[in-house]
């Protein structure tokens, strides 16, 4: 074997790795902004079909503020979720 081959300054496998950390970035930050817009699109839903889904108009305001880098989606889903498993406490009761 020799010198070269034992080279550390071989940049090419770290290369995929930056673009590929990017093009996840890009993707996320896309994800994120197409998220957001679903939940502004629900404030278009009258209160009885928000009931419906198990959402309150509050429960959109509060999805709304969340950081960034939280899923605004998977914050309501919990709280639909939560609603619904109360909901069903209180009818087995």
């Amino acid at each position: 074997m020799t010198t070269i081959e034992h080279s550390h300054f071989s940049t090419p496998k770290a290369r995929p790795a930056i673009s590929t950390r990017a093009a996840e970035l890009v993707v996320s930050a896309l994800k994120a902004y197409r998220n957001r817009r679903a939940i502004y699109h629900l404030g278009n839903l009258t209160d009885t079909e928000l009931a419906d889904i198990g959402l309150r108009r509050a429960d959109l305001h509060l999805a709304a503020r969340s950081p960034f880098g939280v899923d605004p989606t998977e914050r309501l889903g919990v709280i639909a979720e939560a609603r619904a498993e109360e909901a069903s406490i209180r009818r087995a009761a």
